[in-house]
């Protein structure tokens, strides 16, 4: 059996706040997915086009590509599971 533990909401991690739905739904929309996932893909769109015009191997431009695709699928559920438990017009 698990202690609740009173400071958890406080300190924890990034990526644990909001895949537990901790962390505000304005919060998680509007800054981290829209803002810093959107710059994060075009960086790295970017920078697949600087690999590519450098004449590099297709599989590392591929792969600096996509590299942000995972984070983008986390920050998406994490705002669908924060949403659900959030409920009523928020969600």
């Amino acid at each position: 059996m698990e202690k609740a533990n009173p400071a958890a909401g406080k300190n924890t991690g990034f990526f644990r706040a909001r895949w537990r739905g901790e962390a505000p739904l304005d919060r998680l929309f509007w800054r981290d997915m829209l803002l810093v996932g959107t710059a994060i893909s075009i960086t790295s769109s970017a920078l697949a086009l600087v690999l590519l015009g450098s004449k590099l191997p297709l599989w590392l431009v591929l792969a600096v590509h996509f590299l942000p695709v995972p984070y983008n699928i986390f920050l998406t559920i994490a705002v669908w599971r924060t949403a659900e438990k959030a409920g009523g017009f928020k969600a």
